[in-house]
Order: structure tokens, then C-alpha cells, then sequence
């Protein structure tokens, strides 16, 4: 069917069948290209946002260029057979193809005719051998809202010439909806009437919802995104709320005990999630001073506030007088009957200044440092199990008198960068000359960062130092 702007205007020529060859040839190499790629990523983080926008964005690609190819074949072959030729129906590719999709019609005005090309019957679902529905008729097919922008879209062509760009919905004989896409044109007369419209309809429905997959997908991304922002910040601010935010002399002096403190928490170079990492220092009723570091598994705020509430059980714990094997034990207790079930390491000191006593215990956690002019070294450890490991697990103390200029350091896990165990402890305990010339528990603690914190991290991490002074 030619598809003119107006009477007077020749007819275009159709491009030659080795061009057009060649973009098939073209599309299929790019088609070849997108397809290994996809085929490269799947099975990447499969039920990932992120991985499901990608692969929708492949499979509406891949889509387009289909159509691309199935186009440029049938600009190449000609168009399928209309209900004058002898067998439509034997000549024409089955429903699913996808040349198919692409119909054209003409209708003319003054003798009130319509004609269909084969793929429009397939389109809208009608029988080939029924007569094609005239203008009057095609509104039949359209959804009831889609009517009005069709009855707009056709008025404005024939009454002002404008060209027809739009989609629609139809509802076919088998109950099925699909969305067509209508370009067309007036055809004038030689007095400059218009005689008939032409339009190429398409049917669009996979590619719209290959559309709505990739929006769908993109959106899920982006609500997964500001939900992670504001976890880590929930997180950020129930872990600032919590943790001390002092560092240096904090503690009253106390005549031949007095301690000073610093501490540092350590970020993760990625976008990990802030964990379960804490440290904490505090004044107890009887004179004496808790020292703790600890680490729950996990990450995000469900984590930070279970970190919170055993934070918040050893405080109370130790300001009843609580020893720091008791105390694990209890703390053991309290994970086992949580709704939400963790594991945890911990280490838990009570610093008695009259006689420079530690006594401490710990839960699969590294042992205290303990640095002594120039020299450092690991604490014994007493026993001790993960918190939340094993029910009604016991746990040993140890006792350690410190000396006026002993440096006692405690961190959680993670602290030295792929390094963890005996391996960390040996590279802090080689920071020794560097501490001895520090001093105060903050220069020691910004010698650690220096150390270990500047480079790329993947976990949270918290040192602790203390420093006795007299």
C-alpha cells in the first residue's frame, strides 16, 4: 500500500535490497553482542535490584533489536499478503512472529472503504476474511478510556492535517489487551481536500512491558538505595547516641589511679552498613573503672540496636558489682533469649586504681595488649566462648597489675586490614617503639589510625587505649 503525504508529492523509492542487507547483517552482529553479554551476567547477584535493572535493560534491548531485525526483513521481503490474495492465511508467519506486529491501513473518505494489510488483522485479533472496520468502526476495539485519544488523534488528522503519533489499547476477540502505536498521515487530493488516511500500526506490547520492567526495577533500585541510606544513618545516630565521644582525661583523678582514655572507631572504606563494633569506658559506685570493647555479627540497625541494649546490659551489670566472668555469662544469657538471635565477642576489664589491678574477662574476642617500655605483648586469655554460642557456657577471669606508663589497648576484630587472630595482634604489638614515644592515650590512638586506618577497609573496627599515668 503506498504510504504518500499528498497526491502531488512522487512516491518514495524503496531503498535497494543490498542496503538494506546490510543493516540486517549490522543489527544481528549488535544483537549477538548485547545477547553474550547478558548471558555474561547472569547469575551475578541474581535477586539483586541492582542485577534485575540490568536485566531488564538487556531484555528490552534485545527486544528492540528483534523488531529492528524483523523490520528491516519485511521492508526487504515486502508486506504480507492482505485479504484480497488468494491464501492469507497459508503464506502469512504464525501470531507469535514478529512480523506481525507491524499493519497498515487506509481509509478513504469519500467512498467510505477500508483497507487492512494482513499483519493489522493479526494485530487486532479479527478474522481475515472479515470485512475491515471503517473509521467509525475502529473505536469498537479500544478500551473506553483509550477511546477519546483516539477519536482526538483521528479528528485532528483529518480535519486539521496533522499527522497521527499515539498509543492505545485494544481488547481482541480472545479477551486479550494489547497496546497499538498509530503513526499516519492525511492524504490529499489535487484540490488539497483530504481524500483518505494512511497509518502504520504496531503492536507495542512487549516492548511496553519490557519498559515497565525496566522502570519497575529501576524504581525497586532507588527505594533500595534510600532505604540503605536511611538505615546507615539510623544506624550512625543510635551509634553516636551510645558510645562515648570523648577522648583524653576524661575520668576524675583519683590519687595513684588515674587512667587516660582514648578511643577511635574505624569505618569501613566501603558502603558497608555501620555494625555492631563498641567500645566504652566508665566510673563504677566502688572506685573502680570498666573497660569493654565488643562486636555483635551483622550489620545495619538491627545490629546497632542489639549492640545498644548489650551495651546498655553491661553498664548496669557492672555498676551492680558485677565481675567480668559473671558479667560474660550473663551477657551470654541475655543473646540466647533475644528475639533476634546474634553472635557476639566481647572483652570486659575492671581497672581497680588502688592497686593497679585488672581483672578481665572475654567471649571469643582478641586479647588485650599490653605495652611496657617499648615492649608490648598478648594477654593470656582466660576461657571464654562466643556470646550467644552456647547456652549456660561459663566463662574464666585473669588478673594483670599494671605499672605507672603501662599502655593497655583493646579493639575489636577488623582492626589491621585482612588481617585477623595472631597475624593483627603481632603487627599491633610492632607498633611498640612508636607508642612508647607518644604521650597520651590519644596520640596513641591516632599512631593506630595512622597505622591501619587510612587504607582500604571492608569491616567496622574500634580501638581503645588506656594509659596509666600515676
Amino acid at each position: 500500500m503506498p504510504s504518500h503525504l499528498s497526491a502531488d508529492r512522487p512516491a518514495a523509492q524503496p531503498p535497494r535490497r543490498g542496503s538494506v542487507d546490510a543493516l540486517i547483517s549490522q543489527t544481528r552482529r549488535l544483537k549477538g553482542d548485547v545477547d553474550a553479554v547478558r548471558r555474561d551476567t547472569e547469575g551475578e547477584g541474581a535477586d539483586h535490584p541492582r542485577e534485575r535493572w540490568q536485566r531488564a535493560l538487556y531484555d528490552l534491548a534485545l527486544h528492540q533489536l528483534n523488531d529492528l531485525d524483523e523490520h528491516l526483513a519485511q521492508l526487504r521481503d515486502g508486506p504480507l499478503p492482505t485479504t484480497a490474495d488468494p491464501d492469507p492465511v497459508a503464506s502469512a508467519p504464525d501470531s507469535g512472529s514478529l512480523l506481525s506486529r507491524v499493519g497498515s491501513a487506509e481509509w478513504n473518505l469519500l467512498t467510505d472503504e477500508a483497507s487492512w494489510s494482513g499483519e493489522l488483522y493479526r494485530i487486532l485479533g479479527r478474522d481475515p476474511a472479515a470485512p475491515p472496520l471503517t473509521l467509525d468502526e475502529l473505536p469498537s476495539l479500544v478500551v473506553d478510556e483509550d477511546r477519546p485519544k483516539l477519536t482526538a488523534m483521528v479528528t485532528d488528522c483529518l480535519v486539521d492535517a496533522r499527522p497521527i503519533d499515539g498509543e492505545f489499547r485494544i481488547t481482541r476477540h480472545d479477551g486479550g489487551e494489547r497496546t497499538v502505536h498509530m503513526m499516519g498521515e492525511p492524504v490529499l487530493d489535487a484540490d488539497g481536500s483530504t481524500a483518505s488516511m494512511w497509518a502504520v500500526l504496531r503492536d507495542v506490547s512487549e516492548l511496553r512491558r519490557s519498559q515497565r520492567a525496566v522502570s519497575e526495577t529501576r524504581d525497586s533500585l532507588h527505594h533500595r538505595r534510600e532505604a540503605a541510606r536511611s538505615e546507615q544513618r539510623l544506624a550512625v545516630e543510635l551509634q553516636e547516641a551510645v558510645l562515648p565521644q570523648w577522648r583524653g582525661s576524661r575520668l576524675p583523678h583519683r590519687g595513684p589511679g588515674t587512667l587516660d582514655l582514648a578511643f577511635h572507631h574505624l569505618p569501613a572504606s566501603t558502603n558497608t552498613l555501620i555494625g555492631g563494633d563498641w567500645y566504652d569506658a566508665l566510673d563504677l559506685t566502688d572506685g573502680e573503672t570498666l573497660l569493654s570493647v565488643g562486636d555483635l555479627t551483622g550489620q545495619g540497625v538491627g545490629v546497632t540496636s542489639n549492640m545498644t541494649m548489650l551495651l546498655g546490659a553491661v553498664r548496669g551489670m557492672a555498676m551492680a558489682g558485677a565481675q567480668p566472668g559473671q558479667l560474660m555469662a550473663w551477657l551470654n544469657q541475655l543473646l540466647d533469649v533475644t528475639v533476634q538471635p546474634a553472635l557476639g565477642s566481647a572483652v570486659c576489664c575492671r581497672y581497680r586504681p588502688t592497686t593497679r589491678t585488672l581483672v578481665w574477662a572475654q567471649a571469643g574476642h582478641p586479647a588485650p595488649l599490653l605495652f611496657r617500655d617499648g615492649t608490648g605483648r598478648v594477654l593470656n586469655a582466660p576461657d571464654g566462648v562466643l556470646l550467644g554460642a552456647t547456652s549456660g557456657a561459663g566463662y574464666g577471669q585473669a588478673e594483670e597489675t599494671l605499672e605507672v606508663g603501662d599502655l593497655l589497648l583493646l579493639h575489636t576484630d577488623g582492626l589491621v586490614p585482612g588481617h585477623t587472630g595472631s597475624a593483627a595482634a603481632q603487627l599491633l604489638l610492632g607498633l611498640a617503639p612508636r607508642l612508647a614515644g607518644n604521650r597520651t592515650a590519644e596520640d596513641c590512638v591516632r599512631t593506630v589510625a595512622q597505622e591501619f586506618g587510612e587504607g582500604a577497609r571492608e569491616d567496622n573496627a574500634c580501638v581503645l587505649v588506656a594509659k596509666v599515668t600515676s
